[in-house]
């Protein structure tokens, strides 16, 4: 629920008044770093992986003066590593950073509280709720979609991208000492890079899905959230 913990005074546009806008610092430097260059990454990875599973059309031509894929799938492995450091950074951060920077990493089904919440959530996405509830950090539903859909698929997207790139690399390399693994749970690649084809979609959906809700919630919930990415700070605008 709202911890608002202090009031900025900001100037009326007219001169005439100052009015009281609760703000709270939710997302520290780190935090905000990572998010677009993970979200960059993302993008990028998206779209070199889904052509990389659907190849553009054959150019004419020698194929010695063409490396059309070579590139795309450089782009992507550098992505994937990109990606790959970040979590790892990120996961840090939640250990030494505010309260806020652990969400993503944890759900907390044990509160009868987060339930309630919860189920709020559902019903105001659904628009069967006429008041949102506010929150400083992510709401129930975000915070739950973000580590179901986000955190751990994104996880599996690095455990099994690595694994797949462990067969270039060779037995002996350390991406297979590390992740060659998963093919005791998979000895077929092609089932691997299936699995991976579509973790890749859920992350899509998840973005897709992020995206409308932080525009849905800055409207309706009159309470900052994509600037919040930006300034660190979520303003709490009144009204609702």
């Amino acid at each position: 629920m709202t911890d608002i913990s202090r009031i900025v005074e900001v100037a009326d546009p007219h001169g005439e008044k100052t009015i009281a806008r609760p703000t709270v610092y939710v997302y520290e430097a780190p935090v905000r770093l990572w998010h677009w260059i993970n979200a960059l990454a993302i993008v990028v990875l998206a779209v070199t992986g889904y052509l990389i599973a659907s190849p553009p059309p054959t150019v004419t031509g020698e194929a010695s003066q063409h490396f059309i894929m070579g590139y795309i799938r450089f782009a992507h492995f550098s992505a994937g590593q990109i990606m790959a450091v970040g979590f790892l950074l990120r996961l840090y951060w939640a250990f030494v950073g505010n309260e806020h920077a652990k969400q993503i990493f944890f759900v907390p089904v044990w509160r009868a509280s987060f339930w309630s919440e919860l189920a709020h959530e559902i019903r105001w996405y659904a628009f069967l709720e006429k008041q949102p509830l506010k929150y400083v950090g992510h709401n129930p539903l975000a915070q739950t979609a973000m580590f179901s859909m986000f955190t751990v698929a994104g996880l599996f997207m690095i455990v099994t991208g690595f694994a797949l790139y462990s067969e270039g690399e060779g037995r002996d390399s350390w991406q297979y000492k590390l992740f060659g693994w998963v093919f005791s749970i998979w000895p077929n690649s092609q089932d691997v890079h299936t699995w991976h084809h579509l973790g890749m979609w859920v992350i899509v959906t998840f973005v897709i899905v992020h995206i409308y809700a932080a525009v849905r919630e800055d409207i309706m919930s009159r309470q900052s959230i994509i600037s919040s990415m930006i300034s660190g700070e979520r303003h709490f605008k009144g009204g609702n």
